[in-house]
Formats: structure tokens, C-alpha cells, sequence
């Protein structure tokens, strides 16, 4: 596994380090990120990163969106074990309400060119989505997808006057699945943190299956490794709560078990990312979710220095 960028290796020891005050991110903002983004973003919204022929930035309009929701479906419910619904399968999209209030970072191929139709233009191939949703969208339609499975207004009422973002719905085709992908992806998110004057991020990550007691080594490593501090901690809602501490600490083979660990999850912690009190059982998508708490002041700083403090590593 490669040493450097997002997927470099961490130390249980080492999952949170407090670098960048949450004060200064807004000190942060580069002059070439846009302003608010609305959703659609816009055919006017520019570019947040580029590697060779990937590109990231938000999604611009309707088309792209469900293109993205395409690419979901496909990874979700053709790839991986999740049941659709009569409605959901004949689309062939994955579909539901907040995909119209969030905002849709997308990793794009301008070498993979696609047409939208036999005569159309020639677009670059989406490979790659996360969807993102801001506290003052979500509190204006709602509240946050992550309510139904963790007590996230709790934590927000703990935290009065920070900015919260919603990460979920990330998914990457299998060719793509790879560092440069992965940190492009991280890239159009940072850049999007300090667009938005972010503070804390916040969101669902799935462990494939739904069998805790065969999950039992992840969750504990999680749980004796990664647990929330009592300021960050939020509690899966009671309906939903599963037990986490399912192995003594000095029972877990730490080194297996974090190897075990799905790679977006291993990639929240090396960021510095804490884990929610408790899991739920997603029985629709076939996975064991655990809540990801990251504030911006614990962001590790090797990831700060190494996309840069005003994202401009990748900055096209």
C-alpha cells in the first residue's frame, strides 16, 4: 500500500491529531472557489482538481446528477448486495429525495468519452460521486439523511454556531479505484470545506453484511480504537442501536482487523476521524453503518499540508 496521499498506513495510536483550529478555516478560503453552489451547481462552476484526464468538481446539471445516481445503482444494487425496490430497478438509478437539495461532487474521464445520444457530444465518463449536504440546506428541508440512524441534531445543538457537511452516497467504479481517484475525490471535498467555511463532517460508512457477531473484530477495533470523545459522540438512535463492544480490547487482533476495515473507513481515520456510539443494521443495502465524526481542527495535518491550506494541489 502506498505511503503517501490518503492511503498511506496509520497507527491506531495516531487516528486523531489536533492541527488546524476550526477559526482559521475560514481564513483559508482560495479566491478561485466559487461562491454558494446551488443544485444543479451550474454550467459556470468551475473546476476543483485535476490529475491527467480525472477531473473533479460539482455536478453542473440535471443530466450529470442522474448519471451520478446511475453510477450508484450500479455499484450499490448490480455490484454489491443491496435489494431494489420495483420502482428503483426500473430506473436503474439510485434514487431519493435529498438528492435535490445536495450538492453532487463527481470524478470525471475525459479520456472514457461517452455520448448521450447516438448524434450527442462526446462527455467525459463519471467514475466517481460523493454527495454532500450543508447544515443550512438540510435544516431548511428537513434535517440530515444521517437522522435516521444516528442522533446527529444532539450533536449539532452541542456545537451551536459551527458549520456541519453531510458526506454519503461515495462510491467509485472498479477500474477507478485507485490513490489518484481517491485523492481527487478528497481534494474536491477539502475544497468544498473551505468554499463552504465548514467545521465539522459528518456521515454514514457501511461495513458490508449485517451479521454483527461476524463483523464483531471491525466493530470493536472501531470502538476501543476510534471511539468519539464524549464532546463528538453521537448515539445510534435507540430503535436501531447495536452494540459495538463485542470484543474485549486485548481480544482484537488489531492488525487484522484494520486490515479488515473497508478502505473508505480506514481513509476517515487516517484523516482523524472519530466513530460514532454504535452501529445499524441497513438491511436494504446489506451493510453495518457506523457514524463518521470529523471535525475540521482534527483533520491531521500531513493531509492539510499535503492537499494544500487552500486546496491548490490539484487546482487546475
Amino acid at each position: 500500500m502506498p505511503r503517501s496521499g490518503l492511503l498511506s498506513p496509520l497507527s491506531p495510536r495516531g487516528l486523531v491529531r489536533k492541527f488546524v483550529p476550526a477559526a482559521a478555516t475560514a481564513a483559508l478560503r482560495p479566491n478561485w472557489l466559487p461562491g454558494g453552489a446551488v443544485k444543479p451547481a451550474g454550467r459556470s462552476t468551475p473546476s476543483l482538481g485535476r490529475i491527467g484526464s480525472l477531473e473533479v468538481r460539482l455536478a453542473r446539471t440535471a443530466k450529470e446528477i442522474r448519471k451520478a445516481q446511475a453510477l450508484r445503482y450500479h455499484v450499490f444494487y448490480e455490484e454489491m448486495s443491496a435489494v431494489a425496490d420495483p420502482q428503483t430497478q426500473a430506473a436503474g438509478r439510485d434514487i431519493d429525495a435529498y438528492d435535490a437539495i445536495c450538492d453532487h461532487l463527481l470524478v470525471l474521464d475525459h479520456e472514457a468519452v461517452e455520448r448521450n445520444a447516438p448524434f450527442g457530444r462526446k462527455k467525459p465518463r463519471i467514475v466517481g460521486t460523493y454527495r454532500l449536504l450543508r447544515q443550512d440546506v438540510a435544516e431548511r428541508n428537513g434535517g440530515f439523511y444521517t437522522a435516521g440512524e444516528f442522533d446527529i441534531q444532539a450533536l449539532v445543538d452541542a456545537h451551536a454556531g459551527k458549520r456541519f457537511l453531510e458526506l454519503g452516497r461515495s462510491c467509485v467504479l472498479p477500474p477507478y479505484r485507485t490513490k489518484r481517484t481517491v485523492e481527487l475525490l478528497w481534494h474536491g471535498i477539502w475544497a468544498y470545506v473551505l468554499m463552504h467555511r465548514i467545521d465539522v463532517m459528518v456521515g454514514c460508512a457501511s461495513i458490508e453484511g449485517t451479521d454483527p457477531d461476524r463483523l464483531a473484530a471491525q466493530l470493536s477495533f472501531l470502538h476501543h480504537h476510534a471511539r468519539a470523545p464524549e464532546d463528538w459522540r453521537v448515539r445510534a438512535v435507540d430503535s436501531r442501536y447495536v452494540d459495538m463492544n463485542r470484543l474485549a480490547r486485548d481480544a482484537v487482533n488489531e492488525r487484522q482487523a484494520l486490515r479488515e476495515l473497508p478502505p473508505l473507513i480506514k481513509g476517515y481515520l487516517r484523516l482523524g476521524a472519530y466513530i460514532g456510539d454504535g452501529a445499524v443494521i441497513d438491511h436494504q443495502f446489506g451493510t453495518t453503518d457506523v457514524l463518521i465524526v470529523l471535525p475540521v481542527s482534527a483533520l491531521n495535518s500531513r493531509y492539510v499540508n499535503y492537499y494544500g491550506a487552500d486546496a491548490q494541489r490539484y487546482a487546475s
